[in-house]
Parts: C-alpha cells; sequence; structure tokens
C-alpha cells in the first residue's frame, strides 16, 4: 500500500497540514491516478470544519480532481495508463437501484460513497479526496477529460461544471430562453458560462452592483442589483428558469415572482436556516421550485464533452497546496474569481 502525501483537517476547525496516507494498489477494476489538479470547493470549508456534522478524521478534502491514469487493474478496460481522467464528488454506489441503474448515481437509495469524508462499502475505510498525490477509483466512476480543456481549469468542472449543467439539462433549458442566475460565485459563473453555450439569454441578478462587469463579461446579457428600489416589480413574469446558487438567506417568494407562468426556480445553494414559501407565488402562475445536486456519471461526461465541444471551463486562481488555509479564509470573504485550485506539484515538491 503506497504511502501518499496529503494535505488534511486534523480535527474540526483546525488548519489543515501535511498527513500522510495510505493508497491500496488498484483492484482488478480499478484504475490509480497521479493527481495533478484539485479544484477547492465551498463544501470544502462546511466538511473541514465539521459544519454537516459526521465528519471523519483527519479528513482530506477535495473532489475536483484531474489526473493522469498511473496504473490500472488486470480487468480495468475503460482507460489506460497515461489517459487524462477526472474524478468528482463520488466514487461509489449500490450500483442496483432505480436510480443507480438510470446514471443518476448521485440520488442512490443507499448513499452515494463521497469522494472524501466518507466510508468505502466494502471495507469501511474512510475515503480521502484530492487534495493529496494519488488516488485508487473504480473505473467506472472515472471520467475522461476530454481534449481542449486546459487541465487546471477542467478541475472545478468535476462539481461546479456538473452541479450547473444538470439542472439546466435536465428541466429543458432552451435556446432563445430567458434564464437568471442568482449569486456570480464559483458555481453562479459556470451557470452563466454554461446557459450561454446553450444559446438561452442570461440575467445575472446580485446583491453587489460591483458585480456587473464581470456578469457581462463571463457572457451574461444583463445584470440586475437586486438590492435596486422597484427590480422585483419591474422583472415580474420576466424570465423562463432561475438557477438559485446562493446559499445565505434570502426570500425566494420575491424570485418566484420573476418567473414566467410555467417558470422553474431551482435551488443549489443549501442556507443554514429553513426558508418559508409561500403557495400564492407558485400557485398564481403554475411555477416549480425545484431542487438539484451534481450529476450522475452519465451526465458529468456528457457535461465535460460539450464544455469541450463550446470551449468552456472555469476561472480559476491556481495556488500551491501551502496555501490553503489561506486559500479558505479568501472563500469566506468571497475574495476569489471564481475557484481556487491546487497544483498539486506543490504537494509533491514539499
Amino acid at each position: 500500500m503506497p504511502a501518499t502525501p496529503a494535505y488534511a483537517a486534523p480535527s474540526p476547525r483546525a488548519p489543515l497540514a501535511p498527513l500522510t496516507i495510505e493508497r491500496r494498489d488498484p483492484r482488478e477494476r480499478e484504475v490509480a491516478i497521479d493527481i495533478l489538479y484539485c479544484g477547492v470547493c465551498h463544501s470544502d470549508i462546511h466538511q473541514a470544519r465539521d459544519e454537516w456534522g459526521r465528519g471523519i478524521f483527519p479528513m482530506v478534502p477535495g473532489h475536483e480532481i484531474v489526473g493522469r491514469v498511473a496504473a490500472a487493474g488486470a480487468a480495468a478496460s475503460k482507460f489506460a495508463v497515461g489517459d487524462i481522467v477526472g474524478v468528482g464528488c463520488f466514487v461509489d454506489s449500490c450500483r442496483e437501484c432505480p436510480q443507480c441503474r438510470a446514471g443518476e448515481e448521485q440520488y442512490c437509495d443507499q448513499g452515494m460513497t463521497a469522494t472524501y469524508n466518507s466510508r468505502e462499502r466494502d471495507t469501511g475505510a474512510p475515503t480521502y479526496g484530492g487534495y493529496s498525490t494519488r488516488i485508487v477509483v473504480d473505473e467506472a466512476y472515472v471520467l475522461r477529460v476530454p481534449e481542449g480543456i486546459p487541465l487546471e481549469r477542467a478541475a472545478p468542472l468535476l462539481c461546479a461544471g456538473i452541479t450547473t449543467y444538470s439542472p439546466l439539462r435536465h428541466f429543458g433549458v432552451q435556446p432563445g430562453d430567458a434564464v437568471a442566475v442568482v449569486g456570480l460565485g464559483g458555481l453562479g459563473h459556470m451557470a452563466v458560462k454554461l446557459a450561454r453555450a446553450m444559446g438561452a439569454e442570461v440575467t445575472v441578478l446580485s446583491t453587489s452592483q460591483a458585480k456587473r462587469d464581470d456578469a457581462l463579461a463571463l457572457g451574461a446579457n444583463d445584470f440586475l442589483s437586486t438590492r435596486e428600489d422597484g427590480v422585483f416589480e419591474a422583472n415580474a413574469r420576466r424570465f423562463d428558469f432561475i438557477v438559485d446558487t446562493v446559499s445565505a438567506p434570502h426570500d425566494y417568494n420575491a424570485y418566484l415572482g420573476l418567473l414566467k407562468v410555467d417558470g422553474t426556480m431551482v435551488l443549489l445553494g443549501i442556507p443554514d436556516a429553513p426558508t418559508p414559501v409561500g403557495a400564492f407565488p407558485l400557485v398564481s402562475k403554475r411555477r416549480r421550485l425545484a431542487g438539484s445536486m451534481i450529476g450522475g456519471i452519465r451526465e458529468t461526461q456528457e457535461m465535460l464533452d460539450f464544455c469541450a465541444a463550446h470551449g468552456v471551463a472555469a476561472d480559476v486562481e491556481v495556488i500551491g497546496i501551502s496555501a490553503i488555509n489561506e486559500a479558505y479564509k479568501r472563500m469566506l470573504a468571497g475574495d476569489v474569481r471564481y475557484r481556487f485550485v491546487i497544483d498539486i506539484a506543490s504537494l509533491r515538491e514539499g
């Protein structure tokens, strides 16, 4: 079992620090991946601080992984040594429930096995994520990264990309649809890029007027500051679809009023406290309020291929592993455009 350099949270809220973990040699249908880049997701902070509970420590975060296949098990046939591949938010599922059979493994009845802070289904050993130099994964849960996407900019597609792509596809956004994106962070900037690539007319809704220029530079057709007086009334019944990426508390009812008849608002952010929703905004215009969580392996591969075909990639700031604790502080302060990505070469060199 090869010793593998990693960075881990030794306990809740403790700074991340170097840790050596054990990665096994690949079993029959597994591949060993030398990690090149790993994105830093806001959920990494929540879990490293045990804010969602059930944390397994020491915890090696990271579920936006791009790397190169280094070895393959005897029966592994999907990938060859040297292939550039990705690993997203989960590395296993029950494979037998209706969702798994439909390629929607993220909604597995028994719960997906997360890339980190989870336990392997067969051994019970904790899973460790991409803040490490190597990972071993069943080939059924590995993605092929197409040529044409810079690898550091591909890493966040494995979470932020699929999290926004999946609802746009599932709810049938079409060319010419009026789509609003609430919030312009790691998720929001990908929602803008993907919706525009699908031919939608995209408007960014933000509490920060300072984000107007960035929104337009990313491809948005319009920008609305939701703190301006009368903005909700002036834009009532304007949009076919709203992608809400915000995890801070806000009034869903006000945003529902921006939808046309039969419009859909999908929630991607998870505020800490429940948000009251009135029946009238839904009933009066046959609107839908829905939620969505990442995507299955089939859809994630579809998303990667779509991004390669349309020149879509995340906007990133590449950091060395020693900067990870400062990166967490900056993320909490909203000081990143739009995703930190760790160059794992810095961990090998350290």
